[in-house]
């Protein structure tokens, strides 16, 4: 028994696996980029490209919708002088209906680089 001038006895608490191996605290896929190995640039690489190929996309898009609008002027001449309510037909088109098709078009590419990039972290965050 202990006296009451020494007080309670101190007991040490530990880890029953103190022995043990410790688990790579970062997953080995974000190491890989870290530490800029082969197999982390593969992986960068992999992500830009697929950035890249959304990007060409969506400008491809683009070029194809608003760029389609002066060659139907120009292959329909009637669209040119055409009016809907008073209002000649190209100026709606290239004031009103192109800003919603850009707008639609940029939400359409947020969304879709999102996905890649959060595909990418948690294909990383797994290897």
């Amino acid at each position: 028994m202990s006296t009451p001038a020494e007080g309670p006895r101190r007991v040490r608490v530990t880890s029953p696996r103190t022995t043990g191996g410790r688990r790579p605290s970062t997953p080995t896929g974000t190491r890989e980029i870290d530490e800029q190995t082969r197999l982390g640039e593969m992986y960068m690489d992999s992500l830009i490209q697929s950035q890249l190929r959304l990007a060409l996309a969506m400008v491809a898009g683009a070029a194809v919708v608003l760029g389609g609008l002066p060659l139907l002027f120009a292959l329909l001449p009637a669209t040119r002088t055409l009016s809907v309510y008073g209002i000649p037909l190209p100026w709606i088109l290239l004031g009103v209906v192109v800003y919603p098709v850009v707008y639609v078009s940029a939400r359409i590419y947020v969304r879709n680089a999102e996905r890649i990039e959060s595909e990418f972290t948690e294909f990383v965050g797994r290897k």
